[in-house]
C-alpha cells in the first residue's frame, strides 16, 4: 500500500528511511507548539484552544502535502504571520481575534483562487527578488523586537522609545542561555536544537520555582473556545484589505520559496528545475490556512525545517505523513506546552530572526535604488510593529526611487499598481 501510495522505490527510499526523516522534521519544528499558543493567547484566545488548533492545522497540511502531492514538506502556523496576527492586527490595531481568523481564512482563498487560475507565477515574477528579500528580513527583525521585549532583555523608555531591560533579573540570564545553546546546537547540527534549548529553559525555571508544571501528558483540551469562531464578514472591512493582502503575501513568497529550495535540496526538480505537482503543493498550504483558521490558529505554511528531514533521508510524501501523526500524538502532552514561559520562547523566535535575516546577502548593495527600499522595508516591520506597513513602504519606496532615478523601465506594471494603492491606504485607512 505504501509503495502504491507514495512510490518509495521509485524515489530511492525505504519505509524505515522515511521514518527516521519523519521524526527529524517534527523534532526540528515542534517549537511551534510551545511558541504559537503562548503568542496567540496574548489576543484573548483561550490558550489550550491553540495548542489543539496548532497541532490539529499542522496535522492537516502535512497529511494533505504528503497524500496529495507526495512531498516531504511539513506544514505549521508561520512564524512572523503568527506574530502579525497577534501584535500588530489584535494588538496594534485593536480588531478582534475572530476578525483576526476570519482575514487568516480568506488570505488563503485568495491563495487558493491564485493557484488554481495559474496566476501566482505572474505575480512572483512581477515582485524583484531583493524586494522579497528585504521582506523576509524585515520579519526577522520584527520577531527578533518581539523576542527581546518577551525575555525582558528590551523595554519601552519614554525619552527613546526602548532601552535595556534589568538583565539582573533571571528572565533575561534565561533566554540569552537559551539562544546561546540553540545557535551553538544548530552550527554542531544537532536536531532538535530549537526544541532542546526551550525545554532546557523551561527546565531550569521550573528548577528554580519560578514556572510550575502540572504533568506532562493529559487529554487534549477543548478546541470549542476557537471552533468556527472566525469573523469572515468583519475581515471584509475596507481597512482590512492591507492585512489580507500582508498574509496573503507573506504565505505566498515564503511557501513557493520554501517549496522549491526543499524539493532542490531533495533532487525532486525536473530536467528544467521545475517542481512537478507544484499545483498540488500549493492548494495542501492553502487549503491547510483555511482550516488552521477555521479550528483557531493564525496562517499555515509550509517548513524549511523540512530540508532537515531530506537530509536524513526523506524523499515521499510519507515523511510528511509520519510528521502529522507525531502532531497528532502531541495533542496529550498540552500541560507541557502550557509549562513552558515566555521567555523559554524567546530564545527561539531570536534564533528564527537570525535565519531570516540572512536573506539580506542577496542584496546588491552597491546599487542604491535597490539598497534603498530594501532597508526601509526591512526597517518598518520593527520599527511600526507591522510586516503590512513594511510591504507598503518598501513597494512605495522602490516605484518612487526608480522613477526618479530613470529607470522606470525597470518596474513592472503589478509594482506600479500595488505601490498606488498602498498610498492610498495609508493616506485614507491609517
Amino acid at each position: 500500500m505504501l509503495e502504491r501510495l507514495f512510490q518509495l522505490e521509485a524515489h530511492g527510499t525505504t519505509v524505515r528511511r522515511e521514518l527516521l526523516a519523519g521524526l527529524t522534521t517534527f523534532l526540528t519544528m515542534a517549537y511551534i507548539l510551545m511558541v504559537n499558543p503562548e503568542m496567540l493567547a496574548k489576543t484573548g484566545m483561550d490558550q489550550g484552544a491553540v495548542f489543539v488548533a496548532t497541532c490539529l492545522a499542522a496535522a492537516i497540511g502535512s497529511l494533505v502535502m504528503g497524500l496529495l502531492a507526495n512531498y516531504p514538506i511539513a506544514l505549521a502556523p508561520g512564524m512572523g504571520l503568527n506574530a502579525f496576527f497577534t501584535y500588530t492586527v489584535v494588538l496594534t490595531m485593536g480588531h478582534t481575534w475572530q476578525v483576526a481568523l476570519g482575514a487568516v481564512f480568506l488570505s488563503g482563498v485568495a491563495f487558493t483562487l491564485l493557484s488554481l487560475l495559474r496566476i501566482r507565477e505572474w505575480i512572483i515574477n512581477s515582485i524583484p527578488l531583493a524586494l522579497r528579500s528585504g521582506v523576509a528580513a524585515g520579519i526577522g527583525l520584527f520577531l527578533a523586537i518581539i523576542a527581546l521585549k518577551n525575555a525582558g532583555i528590551v523595554v519601552d523608555h519614554q525619552a527613546t522609545l526602548v532601552g535595556l531591560g534589568d538583565l539582573g533579573k533571571p528572565a533575561p540570564l534565561l533566554a540569552c542561555l537559551g539562544f546561546f545553546v540553540i545557535v551553538a546546537l544548530a552550527y554542531r547540527k544537532v536536531t532538535g536544537a530549537v526544541m532542546i534549548g526551550i525545554l532546557l529553559v523551561t527546565g531550569l525555571s521550573i528548577a528554580l520555582g519560578l514556572s510550575k508544571l502540572d504533568g506532562v501528558v493529559s487529554m487534549p483540551p477543548s478546541l470549542l473556545p476557537t471552533l468556527l469562531e472566525l469573523d469572515i464578514m468583519g475581515a471584509l472591512d475596507v481597512g482590512l484589505i492591507s492585512v489580507i493582502f500582508a498574509f496573503l503575501f507573506v504565505d505566498l513568497f515564503d511557501t513557493s520559496g520554501t517549496l522549491v529550495g526543499v524539493a532542490q535540496r531533495a533532487k525532486l526538480l525536473d530536467e528544467q528545475g521545475r517542481m512537478p505537482r507544484l499545483g498540488r503543493a500549493l492548494l495542501a498550504d492553502s487549503s491547510a490556512t483555511m482550516a488552521g483558521a477555521a479550528l483557531g490558529t493564525s496562517t499555515t505554511t509550509s517548513y524549511i525545517e523540512s530540508t532537515a528531514g531530506i537530509t536524513a533521508g526523506g524523499r515521499t510524501g510519507l515523511t510528511a505523513c509520519v510528521v502529522a501523526g507525531l502532531f497528532l500524538l502531541s495533542l496529550f502532552f498540552a500541560p507541557l506546552a502550557m509549562a513552558v514561559p515566555m521567555y523559554a520562547t524567546a530564545p527561539a523566535l531570536l534564533f528564527v530572526a537570525v535565519l531570516m535575516t540572512q536573506s539580506l546577502t542577496q542584496i546588491d548593495w552597491d546599487d542604491l535604488t535597490v539598497a534603498a527600499p530594501v532597508v526601509i522595508a526591512a526597517l518598518a516591520m520593527p520599527l511600526t510593529f507591522s510586516i503590512a506597513n513594511g510591504i507598503a513602504f518598501g513597494f512605495i519606496a522602490w516605484v518612487a526611487i526608480k522613477l526618479l532615478a530613470g529607470r522606470w523601465r525597470e518596474l513592472t506594471p503589478a509594482l506600479v499598481i500595488l505601490a498606488a494603492l498602498f498610498v492610498v491606504k495609508l493616506a485614507l485607512f491609517t
